[in-house]
């Protein structure tokens, strides 16, 4: 059986499309089309069922793909080890949020950058870009909150982020601590609101988690819209109003009295992150090397 075919077979099982194993593998979509038809001309079976977007494996298709993804992927590492044994540079593309990637992944990463490695960010817009970016190839690694649900990936839990409701002291000192814990989010009328979107993503997730409601619907003048987490940080230093951030990026001017923490609950919203990969890439040495240097990292996080 032809290994090209097999290789073919193998990034169509894995990517769930025609049109996206054509773009990972560098050919056309009738080429691999083709390809897959020939295999199942010789195999007698049909490998997939062909929908609307996308294909499903067929229980044939699926037998045939563990049989043969593991010795494609040993074929992988084996051509990837000569190539870093030729001193191949290794450029790696990662995505994600631009607060996380810059003060957590890439300070972990940077080290490879001495060992024969290269570093290109993205920051997209959308998880869901993100990770559509990620199963076209456009990245080789995504760090997100956004858990994929089956698809050509594979993901893995990082770490676990803590949020909090941060102000600068000139508007903690307006806000009674007992009550807080008695009335909720009443007691924090008149502190006006920075967030990174409209919509208030992240001070949705905490009133829901901590106050079992939804953050009011405030004025626009009363609420400020900085779309990086790092500006609405500068922002409440700044005196803007309150906020709420993971305790990661806040931690520092927590610790020198910048900002404090309102009241804190027992029980802290946590949001996790994902390290996503495509499926069958941690055979390339320099993507397993910095999934795995990424997850030693965390445990400090």
């Amino acid at each position: 059986m032809d290994l090209a075919l097999l290789r073919t077979f193998v990034a169509v099982h894995r990517a769930g499309s025609f049109t996206r194993a054509a773009g990972l593998l560098g050919l056309s979509q009738p080429a691999v089309t083709s390809q897959i038809r020939i295999l199942e001309r010789q195999l007698g079976r049909p490998l997939f069922d062909r929908r609307a977007r996308g294909v499903t494996p067929t229980a044939v298709g699926d037998e045939l793909a563990q049989k043969a993804a593991p010795h494609l992927d040993a074929l992988l590492r084996i051509t990837e080890a000569e190539l870093e044994a030729a001193g191949a540079l290794r450029t790696l593309h990662i995505a994600g949020p631009p607060e996380f990637l810059c003060l957590r992944v890439l300070p972990a990463l940077a080290p490879l950058v001495g060992q024969g490695h290269s570093l290109r960010t993205a920051f997209p817009s959308r998880a869901e870009e993100a990770l559509d970016g990620l199963a076209a190839g456009h990245h080789d690694l995504v760090v997100t909150t956004a858990q994929p649900r089956g698809g050509p990936f594979t993901a893995t839990a990082l770490c676990d982020e803590e949020h909090l409701l941060v102000a600068a002291p000139y508007w903690a000192a307006f806000v009674d601590a007992e009550r807080l814990r008695a009335d909720g989010p009443a007691a924090l009328d008149g502190i006006p609101l920075v967030e990174v979107h409209e919509t208030l993503p992240l001070a949705t997730r905490y009133w829901s988690a901590v106050f079992d409601t939804h953050p009011d619907a405030r004025p626009p003048a009363a609420t400020v819209v900085a779309p990086d987490l790092r500006a609405v940080l500068e922002c409440v230093r700044a005196g803007a109003g309150c906020a709420v951030l993971p305790r990661y990026l806040c931690q520092d001017a927590l610790d020198t009295g910048r900002i404090v923490a309102l009241p804190e609950p027992a029980v802290p919203p946590l949001r996790t992150w994902f390290l996503v990969v495509r499926a069958g890439s941690l055979a390339l040495a320099h993507l397993a090397r910095a999934h795995d240097r990424l997850l030693r990292a965390a445990v400090r996080w």
